[in-house]
């Protein structure tokens, strides 16, 4: 995780964004604060990266790097205004003793595009993240991976449309992706848990699981009741600050797979 010190909304790359209305970055902070808060309750191991100046975008730790195996695949950002980004996690990783590390030759948004289960890595595009770096991905990660094309820009990755509720399972909301991708994903996951648009628009599919609880945008309550009745202990913060750029909690979480 990063902390939001440098958190603000400068400028406009997705449609949450409104440099206009802007957003408090204290608030960021301790909502940020109570998210670290609840993945320490939930017994997880929380390591941080310095926040660097003129990176406001660098809490969103997911988007920084995919890691599987030990394996480290960098980003490569879309936008200018968060280029440095992949560099920094990348020395974030190689500093912290990781020795399988790959710059990325195309680009990709990390986390917020591939996200991992136990057999396949699923992979989104359509917005951000080319569909080169798919097969750059499996390639070095020695994983499957399965290409889902997004066509809602508010839903600009994967993880603010999908997430995995463990290693064979997914929740998400249809409506972010194309025809064909919809098809997939009834056949891959036909027991998946599907989320209506009230919860797909506040960012209640940016979550995170670890198989038992699931850490949730506190609005996501349609969500929350599927979530409970199919025995997922829920785990709501508020993280409505740092949604004003499009993110949630998946985003401001990378995950390490050892």
């Amino acid at each position: 995780m990063c902390r939001p010190d440098h958190f603000a909304v400068e400028y406009a790359i997705n449609p949450w964004m409104d440099p206009g209305a802007g957003a408090d970055r204290e608030v960021a902070i301790r909502q940020w604060e109570g998210l670290k808060s609840a993945y320490e309750g939930l017994g997880h191991r929380v390591s941080l990266i310095d926040p660097l100046e003129g990176l406001p975008d660098m809490v969103f730790a997911a988007n920084g790097a995919l890691v599987v195996g030990g394996r480290v695949y960098g980003a490569r950002f879309a936008h200018p205004e968060r280029a440095a980004e992949g560099p920094a996690y990348l020395r974030w990783f190689t500093d912290n003793g990781y020795d399988r590390v790959h710059a990325a030759a195309s680009v990709n948004e990390g986390e917020g595009d591939f996200l991992t289960l136990d057999h396949v890595v699923l992979a989104g595009t359509g917005f951000r993240t080319d569909v080169a770096a798919h097969a750059e991905a499996q390639e070095f990660l020695g994983r499957p991976v399965v290409t889902l094309r997004l066509v809602d820009p508010r839903f600009y990755h994967l993880d603010t449309a999908l997430f995995p509720l463990d290693g064979r399972n997914v929740a998400y909301f249809p409506g972010a992706f194309s025809a064909g991708s919809r098809e997939v994903l009834r056949h891959l996951f036909p027991d998946a848990v599907i989320a209506d648009a009230d919860d797909a628009a506040v960012l209640g599919l940016n979550a995170v699981s670890d198989g038992t609880s699931v850490v949730i945008s506190a609005e996501a309550s349609g969500l929350q009741l599927e979530l409970k009745r199919r025995g997922f202990e829920v785990v709501p913060v508020e993280l409505s600050e740092l949604r004003k750029a499009g993110g949630g909690p998946k985003c401001c979480t990378l995950e390490i797979r050892g």
